[in-house]
């Protein structure tokens, strides 16, 4: 596995808790406040159970939310569609997930999501394309007629993929994709029984596929017009964001402090894993959590790095025509 990464520092955590100050002019609509100013104290959140959401699984096992007085319930979002869908019934309040699946529900959908933080941006390492080591494909250009695995049909795995292909002057009809998703969970197991050629994966599935099954790395998803590629962002629905403005600024004054402790401590992030409940809820051994590599993790939204995604979502047709994602960018 690539194991480097580049140091960017995040900005300073009191520089995103005074911003996150400003949030007050959304109580307008806001319903009823308990005394310590939050109208919701219970919260339904969903994330993808992998390295990307570590700045919330540190905020989670640290206690950051409980201090803001939140009590959250976590579930692993292992279906970007299912999930946002559920979201807008009220099922989960806040979800984190990758930017192209949000993307996409807002312009295709016209679903009310507003961007309230940013989760990851990529690293050397933490996304890569896997093989077997006994595979014929030793090179990205001999995937060509072969089935790549990736999670989900035309969601960020697959832009990812693309993207590197493409970079490497093979076009994106020269290789199979699956028609139906593939749980990351289960990815690993599919490319060791041969179900898939190739498979894209990110951390810490791909280190778990390299200890489990000795799956080596083909390529590096952190490339040409996806490096330092901004992966997975949280959002609520804008009326949600209307009506909680106290508990959103909890949750994102807990959610930054977990992000920066994600972002300096490496050992913190580790830690998070390993103690959550199983593997489908993104648990894992402290064999892979030593070797996984990491992403940065920002206590800020950068507009301009979040409008990449849809920058590149239209060059590579996921979007019919350019999109400013200004509308989604809140609170």
């Amino acid at each position: 596995m690539f194991r480097s990464r580049m140091r960017i520092l995040a900005p300073p955590l009191a520089i995103a808790l005074l911003a996150l100050s400003g949030c007050g002019g959304l109580s307008a609509n806001a319903g009823s406040t308990s005394p310590n100013g939050l109208q919701k104290t219970t919260l339904n959140v969903a994330v993808v159970p992998a390295v990307d959401s570590a700045g919330f699984f540190v905020a989670l096992y640290e206690g950051l939310f409980a201090r803001q007085g939140l009590t959250i319930h976590y579930t692993p979002a292992v279906s970007s569609e299912e999930v946002i869908s559920q979201q807008l019934t009220g099922k989960y309040d806040i979800t984190g997930g990758n930017y192209v699946s949000f993307i996409q529900h807002y312009v295709t959908d016209h679903q009310p999501l507003e961007i309230v933080a940013e989760g990851s941006v990529m690293q050397q390492g933490t996304q890569a394309i896997y093989t077997m080591p006994g595979s014929k494909i030793k090179t990205l250009k001999e995937l060509k007629g072969h089935l790549l695995g990736i999670n989900a049909p035309l969601n960020i795995n697959y832009l990812l993929a693309a993207s590197v292909l493409t970079e490497n002057g093979i076009r994106l009809n020269q290789v199979r994709f699956p028609t139906a998703p593939i749980p990351f969970p289960t990815m690993a197991a599919a490319l060791a029984a041969g179900k898939i050629d190739a498979a894209a994966m990110p951390e810490p599935f791909a280190s778990a596929a390299e200890q489990q099954y000795g799956a080596v790395p083909l390529a590096d998803l952190n490339q040409g017009a996806t490096q330092n590629f901004p992966i997975q962002g949280y959002v609520a629905t804008k009326s949600w964001v209307q009506q909680n403005p106290g508990t959103l600024r909890a949750f994102l004054a807990a959610l930054s402090q977990g992000q920066e402790i994600a972002d300096t401590s490496r050992g913190a992030v580790e830690r998070a894993m390993e103690a959550l409940k199983g593997p489908m809820n993104g648990q894992i051994p402290p064999i892979v959590a030593a070797v996984m590599a990491v992403n940065i993790y920002p206590t800020s939204i950068d507009q301009v790095r979040i409008q990449r995604v849809a920058d590149v979502m239209y060059q590579f047709g996921l979007l019919h025509s350019r999109f400013n994602v200004t509308p989604m960018i809140g609170p």
